[in-house]
């Protein structure tokens, strides 16, 4: 099931973005309500790869160096307020299949200039677990303003927001937006990533014409090169010819 470790692990130079505790952060360029103005501060970050990943995935970065990726459930800056269960660095582990596919997506939208900002790729049991208990203590609601300020977050997984099986375990499902390869701000999408509300569905009407065209932009790039987008979370994308399609995994992202 594992690979073989290699002799060496791998340093790589991540870019995380700073958060003070409990205070969120501005998403660059988006216009959408429940973030604060709070600007956005990447730092490099050494993280020291385990590089003892099962077989058939591979890190991110590594096939897409140009992309950004702000991993949320390795911080404080989640729907949780706390590091998910799970995340012990901020990588992003993804089925081979699936990062060539999502180069191919990157490669496209580098002709129009655009890069990937990356949220979430696979995701352990583990922290699915741990969006379960989250979900049964009524008293933790310090999130709840900038998340889920309308919406109960013990009907989260009613309402489809969150699975208690999630494609992101099977590591065929990706969160992801768009940002200007020139400037590096995020491109407006009318509403943040994780935001759990009708402006987040693709379709909904509380957004302006030009942030539907700005969805319909990563929307078509990710349907092209074989994923299916998800109506409720216009952020989220699944492989269609997933390699693990009914396998779920819990190594530790790392």
């Amino acid at each position: 099931m594992f690979s073989k470790q290699q002799p060496l692990a791998k340093k790589i130079t991540a870019y995380t973005f700073a958060v003070s505790l409990g205070i969120a952060f501005m998403l660059h360029g988006s216009s959408a309500a429940a973030e604060p103005a709070q600007k956005a501060v990447s730092q490099p970050v050494k993280v020291q790869k385990k590089n003892n990943l099962p077989k058939g995935f591979v890190y991110l970065d590594e096939i897409i160096p140009t992309a950004q990726y702000e991993i949320r459930y390795f911080s404080e800056n989640n729907f949780t307020g706390s590091r998910v269960d799970g995340y012990k660095a901020p990588l992003a582990i993804f089925s081979q299949v699936g990062a060539k596919a999502l180069k191919a997506v990157s490669d496209d939208l580098a002709r129009k200039g655009y890069i990937l900002r990356i949220y979430d790729a696979y995701r352990p049991q583990k922290a699915v677990d741990d969006f379960v208990a989250w979900s049964q203590d009524a008293a933790d609601i310090k999130m709840k303003q900038q998340y889920y300020p309308k919406l109960d977050k013990r009907n989260l997984f009613k309402l489809g927001f969150i699975a208690k099986k999630s494609g992101h375990t099977r590591g065929g499902t990706i969160d992801l937006t768009l940002a200007y390869a020139k400037t590096g701000n995020l491109v407006d999408m009318g509403s943040p990533y994780d935001f759990f509300g009708e402006i987040s569905y693709y379709n909904t009407s509380l957004i302006s014409t030009t942030q539907h065209a700005n969805r319909k932009i990563l929307k078509d790039a990710m349907v092209k090169h074989g994923f299916k987008p998800y109506s409720k979370e216009w952020w989220h994308f699944t492989l269609i010819k997933e390699p693990f399609p009914s396998q779920y995994f819990n190594f530790d992202v790392e």
